[in-house]
């Protein structure tokens, strides 16, 4: 494994998408990819899957089993939005709300960065009612306010909770390497403010497969919990993104557990329990939830006619004076 001191290199990378301009193509995206069967078990992989990337907010759905498994009242649509990068639509705003109502505390306490929300509708009502961007509106808000709750169910200061040695920090790094069983090979800060932590991307998609293959009925109290956090991001995906949202689409079009990262990360369950992890190397997203879904239906675990009809919803076609003139185009 290289050092974790940078992420997949350009020349262990392999093409993940094109795009093309009338049939030019004008841009290719380079990453590294891995697919597990249901069972867990490697069934493919593209590029360099063994050395260390950040998986920014794909890191989330182990953060929110972290917070439940510490005693954090979280469920049903609470506990969608604390694994969310939500596009900061009043729905998402209430129930954010809610989260710090139980925890007795409030929007001041959040320390993720002010932000304008994602979602075009309510950003515009925010600007036209002379708004100012908040910090319950930034993407990020559901876990940080999910942090705050598990703080104070365990008697933790709130106002350090960032801080990578804080009680809260630890148990979420122990959980993680409980969940990957390797070691994290870097800590970094994330755009949130909170700390994220390197692995492989073998690591993240075995993390990623035992929650998302998890049982509410299991005798492990970490499978429980996520088999508790899959049923709610499934029962609300519009939670975990927004209107609009690629891994909303996923979800709803194909019944995937779908959490995109920053930096062209993405991570995406089947039903039947495949599992994809993969990262584009330029750091672009336009394309990583196409290549999931592609990779998925590669291997046989989602209908290619289904895929074929979901990413039509998705942002990848190319425009050219006003009209349709290309598109972005996996090529896994």
């Amino acid at each position: 494994m290289a050092g974790a001191s940078g992420t997949v290199s350009v020349s262990s990378s392999v093409e993940l998408a094109v795009v093309e301009r009338s049939g030019f193509v004008e841009s290719r995206h380079a990453g590294a990819a891995i697919v597990l069967d249901p069972e867990g078990v490697p069934l493919l992989t593209l590029g360099d899957t063994e050395t260390a990337i950040l998986p920014r907010s794909s890191l989330k759905p182990l953060q929110a089993v972290a917070y439940s498994s510490a005693g954090a009242a979280l469920e049903g649509q609470r506990l969608a939005l604390s694994s969310a990068s939500h596009s900061g639509t009043d729905r998402h705003v209430g129930v954010i709300r809610s989260i710090l109502d139980t925890a007795g505390l409030g929007e001041s306490d959040l320390q993720c960065p002010p932000a304008w929300p994602a979602d075009r509708a309510t950003r515009e009502q925010q600007m036209r009612e002379q708004g100012q961007p908040s910090r319950i509106r930034m993407n990020c808000s559901g876990k940080h306010a999910a942090m705050l709750l598990t703080c104070v169910a365990n008697g933790w200061d709130t106002a350090t909770y960032l801080d990578p040695a804080h009680p809260l920090q630890l148990h979420i790094r122990d959980v993680i390497e409980r969940l990957t069983g390797a070691r994290i090979a870097a800590t970094a800060i994330d755009g949130c403010g909170a700390p994220v932590h390197a692995m492989t991307l073998s690591a993240l998609g075995r993390a990623i497969h035992r929650i998302g293959t998890s049982s509410e009925r299991s005798p492990f109290a970490l499978h429980r919990t996520g088999g508790m956090l899959v049923r709610a991001v499934r029962e609300n995906p519009w939670a975990i993104d927004g209107p609009g949202g690629q891994d909303t689409i996923a979800m709803e079009r194909l019944g995937v557990f779908a959490k995109g990262g920053a930096e062209g990360v993405q991570v995406m369950v089947a039903p039947n329990g495949a599992t994809v992890a993969l990262k584009v190397l330029d750091g672009g997203d336009r394309a990583k939830a196409a290549i999931a879904l592609t990779l998925l239906a590669r291997v046989g675990a989602l209908p290619a006619d289904q895929v074929n009809a979901a990413m039509a919803e998705l942002p990848l076609t190319i425009s050219g004076g006003g009209k349709v003139v290309g598109s972005i185009r996996p090529t896994v």
